[in-house]
């Protein structure tokens, strides 16, 4: 990999998501060697996926080069690459362009898509985890109604003219509430030929209630919210397979779709060579200790969505959130400072600052630790957290004037099929893989 030798301790870094970058600001101009490894050359800003994805703003936005936020960092290294093994008796790292030796190791390799092992999902659903499966679903929804024009089939013209989104989580309800803002303001102006109203979208959640994960005042308000934009609520229901056309459930139910979005789950995104054993079957993440460190290794550790730090308050380890990932990153930073220094590490405490959704416009629900509230205020805050947390001034900038914009004018006007996107790329590659 082209890596000059030094004195200092080197530490590898897999991964430039939330918890990587997190990592590397911390580790700024320390006395270590730092490697950040990572298959794109850019940091993916994933909460606002959905607005790329719906035309609200072009993916540029959202990214970040990695080789810009740690341009004038000291002996700090980047490398675009894919990692595909570890060696952990060898401490080395084997990547598509080379192998690299490592002092420390840290794994921030994020999560993908989980399809909880249904094939038949996962070859024919899309996607929403990195910028191009969102650009292909922002190519798709368009594209469908291009072709909703010119197909005289009424049933071909509801099928492709319905959209089914399976998974009733933070991204499933955003998506929806976004949808049905273009369903009501947007769609209407650009196909005035065609009949919108009948544009359906479906939200299928397996549990008693969306956002799940939030209070039960924000999953009230938030179905609420999406009730009142016209969006289909469906609780109860499991899907259980898509065979591009007919989507099917647990239930009598079913659906006539030429679009599946899946929101329904995540899990870790793993790189082979870890002993089996420190690892949490199904979710696909490495058990570490209070200290981030991966069970049964001294020099490997592992932060963000990829880490499963179990305790009494999180038994099935952190939620897979931009917040735990950073504030893992600060503190694995200093943790690795004193490790080098031979002093004794300090033990990972989760600050839950809350959690939000937006549900299109005005509309958001926000639970914080001592308030739950929800509507206007709560859009605003959503807002402002976003905007906070995006890299980059330019990016912050051209963000809120799009927000603005679509805000006064009710448009989006990133409605561009770019890239033309074909459904039958699906049977060639996974949903990952696109």
């Amino acid at each position: 990999m082209n890596i000059p030798r030094s004195s200092f301790p080197r530490i590898v870094i897999i991964g430039g998501g939330f918890a990587g970058i997190a990592l590397a600001k911390k580790l700024r101009n320390k006395k270590v060697q730092v490697v950040l490894l990572d298959k794109h050359n850019y940091h993916n800003f994933q909460p606002l996926l959905y607005q790329v994805a719906t035309g609200g703003l072009e993916p540029d936005s959202i990214a970040y080069p990695i080789r810009k936020v740690v341009q004038e960092f000291e002996n700090f290294y980047f490398r675009l690459a894919e990692v595909r093994e570890i060696d952990t008796k060898n401490c080395k790292v084997f990547a598509d362009i080379g192998e690299l030796k490592y002092d420390y190791l840290v794994m921030a390799t994020g999560s993908k898509t989980n399809f909880f092992g249904n094939k038949e999902m996962e070859r024919n659903c899309m996607a929403m985890k990195t910028i191009p499966q969102s650009l292909n679903i922002r190519s798709l929804i368009l594209e469908n109604f291009e072709q909703a024009l010119l197909t005289n089939d009424i049933e071909e013209r509801h099928s492709l003219m319905n959209f089914v989104l399976v998974g009733g989580g933070p991204t499933g309800v955003e998506l929806a509430g976004a949808l049905a803002e273009m369903k009501k303001a947007i769609l209407p102006k650009d196909y005035p030929d065609l009949d919108v109203r009948k544009m359906e979208i479906n939200l299928i959640q397996s549990g008693d209630r969306i956002l799940n994960t939030m209070s039960e005042h924000a999953s009230e308000k938030a179905e609420e919210f999406l009730v009142k934009l016209g969006v289909s609520v469906w609780k109860n229901v499991r899907v259980t397979g898509y065979d591009t056309r007919i989507v099917t459930t647990n239930s009598d139910l079913s659906f006539d779709s030429a679009t599946v979005i899946w929101t329904a789950g995540v899990q870790g995104a793993l790189v082979n060579g870890l002993d089996a054993s420190c690892l949490v079957e199904r979710a696909e993440r490495i058990k570490v200790n209070e200290f981030n460190q991966a069970e049964g290794y001294e020099n490997i550790f592992a932060i963000g969505d990829i880490a499963s730090m179990c305790s009494e308050e999180y038994p099935q380890g952190h939620p897979m959130m931009a917040q735990p990932a950073m504030q893992q990153g600060r503190h694995l930073a200093e943790n690795l400072v004193r490790l080098i220094n031979k002093k004794a590490m300090k033990p990972f405490v989760y600050k839950d600052k809350g959690s939000m959704a937006t549900i299109g416009r005005n509309k958001a629900v926000v639970d914080l630790k001592n308030y739950k509230f929800s509507g206007v205020f709560a859009w605003f805050v959503w807002m402002f957290v976003h905007l906070f947390s995006l890299i980059g001034f330019k990016n912050k900038a051209v963000v809120f004037l799009n927000w603005v914009y679509n805000y006064i004018r009710f448009d989006r006007e990133a409605r561009l099929i770019i890239r033309p996107f074909k459904k039958k790329q699906l049977t060639s590659f996974t949903s990952d893989e696109i």
